[in-house]
């Protein structure tokens, strides 16, 4: 356990600092050596690594390691220096700077939290490091001049207490700002009364508050913010469209603004709420009767939704087929809003030609083994030699069909990658055969894509970082990129996907810091103003979702969205249910390309630790074209309840 940890630490100094151009050795050298997960409680340890902040008691945080080696690389920190922090909060960035300076004294509110952060400083050794339990907005008098002081909190205002117990030439590393953002600051004692000062970067921080905390206190009570913090939901209020109840017949009559793009995407931020799936259904339904659209393409898998598309047609399903979307997490497509909305497509399809005709189409990768039996099925009809040749190709995956994340640890040992030229030949082989022959074989062939990435995708998973991500996504992509060159010119997709896949990684943590992209993004860059992306969001309600992987459904309590997210400034603007065009109002537009928090639920929801598992940073008129609100909303529904699921949650890791 301890080479593992090891391991993990020399893996987030290099990708989450050094890759960020800290490259001073001391910092790298500190954080190789302190052990973060001794700094937070044991149920977070296996996330002590994470590119982000954790929770540590008493409404405090443990910083984003990142932030903490940024604030330590601008403080300039030499061996032989005196540091003074303020908010050691769990001693994590005070013992770090013990490892570098020569003496660091750490100021903490919350006894409580200076009580545990001295226990683990003297397990560590780490003996010229001294936390205090104080009142921070004064400093440390006793101790100073100091080099160096480092402020874990906001401040409107930086206390002259502060900057009077600076060296000259000492520096102060402080956030500076109102609630929803800060700016770091490096100030320097350049004179006995000069101080000149610079901007490091846009951060957030709890706020600096004077006075201690006994450990039987409690924080004070957060206020309601300023008029110019209630400006931005009365903008929202005055901007968006209200819409009706999703039952009205003129409820999509607002989304007939994006009939002209080649792709229309609807987003969810979670996975089991039955008002993201009835207005998709809604709006999807309207598009297709009235403005041409044919493809309905889903974050689902192919061999699935193959069966969903059948039945839409009027088709017989293939015999022997196994039931369609039995595997976890089976609300996802297996609800009560699916049945109607497909008895509906196939009442469409009726009257139209079959080249006319709406099909429904999974863009997924994950059901692995599906895939493989489709491509089998196919060839075991049409040439039974290729099929016989595709066992043989196929066969070093059979072992993992029924457990495809088992091959991803597999994989990782010699020999096992040897499947991908196997599974990239018959790829090849059906793609070229669908390109001589006429459509009958084109499901296969996407099946046979499918597996290809599958393959790919659970020998990389078990690697870390953004790779298998970005397969996943790309993938997506690509699917919908045949489906419409299959469609000819004219056609038109919607697409059914999580907000963290629709709306454009770039204006989010997922692509600033994660290095991940996603089919927003993807789609922007290959159809650029023929896309509209509309994310879809709520504050409160219930939600269907798991605590655990292959977990069973329950109905979730969701709790109300935190006063310094995007999702409470739509719930601050009294509006039930609205669609808000990000185009529509260029100054508002502006001030919502600033990051806030955004929530994000996916078939996981755990509200004991929302903050950390759910909620992420997004500027979001960069990220989406529309954002659709539901202020209140209820948990979607299962077809059967307590239905048995098989396998493990081939979702893993990313589960949305």
């Amino acid at each position: 356990m301890a080479q593992n940890r090891a391991r993990e630490r020399r893996m987030m100094v290099q990708r989450q600092i050094a890759a960020r151009d800290i490259v001073d050795p001391a910092i790298l050298s500190a954080f190789r050596e302190v052990p973060r997960e001794q700094f937070m409680s044991p149920a977070l340890a296996a996330s002590a690594y994470d590119d982000g902040p954790l929770p540590i008691g008493e409404e405090q945080t443990i910083s984003q390691p990142f932030i903490v080696a940024c604030m330590i690389d601008a403080a300039g920190l030499e061996y032989g220096d005196r540091v003074l922090e303020v908010g050691a909060g769990s001693g994590y960035a005070a013992a770090i700077m013990s490892r570098i300076a020569g003496r660091v004294f750490a100021i903490e509110r919350h006894e409580i939290l200076a009580r545990q952060a001295r226990e683990r400083i003297g397990r560590l050794g780490y003996d010229n490091c001294t936390i205090i339990t104080g009142d921070g907005m004064h400093g440390l008098p006793r101790e100073a001049p100091f080099d160096a002081i480092l402020v874990a909190a906001r401040v409107h205002a930086v206390p002259d207490a502060l900057k009077r117990q600076l060296k000259v030439g000492g520096r102060l590393i402080v956030p500076v700002g109102g609630e929803d953002m800060q700016e770091l600051e490096c100030i320097i004692r350049s004179g006995e009364e000069e101080w000149t000062s610079h901007a490091i970067a846009p951060v957030r921080f709890v706020p600096l508050i004077a006075g201690t905390v006994p450990e039987n206190g409690t924080l004070p009570a957060a206020g309601h913010g300023d008029v110019q913090e209630l400006a931005l939901p009365q903008a929202i209020a005055a901007a968006c469209d209200p819409l009706p109840v999703i039952g009205s017949p003129h409820f999509a009559d607002a989304f007939d603004r994006f009939a002209d793009r080649k792709v229309v995407m609807l987003g969810e931020c979670s996975h089991g709420t039955h008002e993201f799936y009835a207005a998709r259904a809604a709006i999807s339904q309207r598009l297709v009767e009235e403005h041409g659209f044919t493809i309905i393409a889903v974050e689902g898998d192919w061999p699935d939704a193959a069966a969903y598309d059948r039945f839409i047609r009027g088709k017989k399903q293939r015999a022997g087929a196994p039931p369609p979307f039995r595997r976890f997490p089976t609300w996802m497509w297996r609800n009560e809003v699916m049945p109607g909305f497909l008895r509906d497509l196939r009442a469409l399809n009726e009257d139209r030609d079959p080249e006319d005709q709406v099909g429904f189409y999974g863009l997924d990768i994950y059901n692995l083994s599906g895939s493989i039996e489709a491509v089998l099925a196919y060839l075991d009809e049409h040439d039974r030699e290729a099929a016989a040749l595709a066992r043989e190709r196929y066969g070093c995956l059979t072992p993992w069909q029924a457990d495809p994340a088992t091959y991803g640890r597999a994989s990782i040992h010699k020999g096992f990658a040897e499947c991908e030229q196997a599974v990239l030949e018959q790829c090849q082989d059906l793609l070229n055969d669908s390109l001589a022959k006429d459509g009958g074989s084109f499901s296969a062939a996407m099946n046979a894509r499918l597996v290809a990435s599958a393959e790919r995708y659970y020998r990389i998973m078990y690697q870390g970082g953004a790779a298998s991500w970005n397969l996943r996504d790309s993938h997506m992509v690509e699917t919908l990129e045949h489906l419409l060159e299959r469609g000819g010119r004219n056609a038109k997709a919607v697409v059914w996907a999580h907000n963290s896949h629709i709306g454009d990684a770039r204006a989010a943590e997922m692509g600033k810091l994660r290095g991940e992209h996603n089919i927003g993004q993807l789609a922007r860059e290959r159809w650029g103003e023929d896309v509209a992306l509309i994310g879809f969001g709520t504050h409160a309600g219930t939600v269907s979702a798991a605590s655990d992987w292959d977990g069973e459904r329950e109905t979730k309590v969701v709790k109300p969205s935190r006063r310094d997210s995007f999702e409470r400034i739509c719930h601050d603007s009294g509006v039930e249910r609205f669609l808000l065009d990000m185009n529509a109002d260029e100054a508002l537009a502006v001030r919502l390309s600033e990051p806030l928090l955004q929530r994000f639920i996916g078939v996981i929801y755990r509200p004991e630790t929302e903050r950390w598992s759910h909620y992420s940073e997004a500027a979001s008129s960069r990220q989406f074209d529309a954002y659709c609100w539901f202020d209140e909303t209820r948990a979607l529904k299962p077809l059967t309840s307590g239905e048995p699921h098989h396998g493990a949650a081939e979702t893993f890791p990313s589960g949305l």
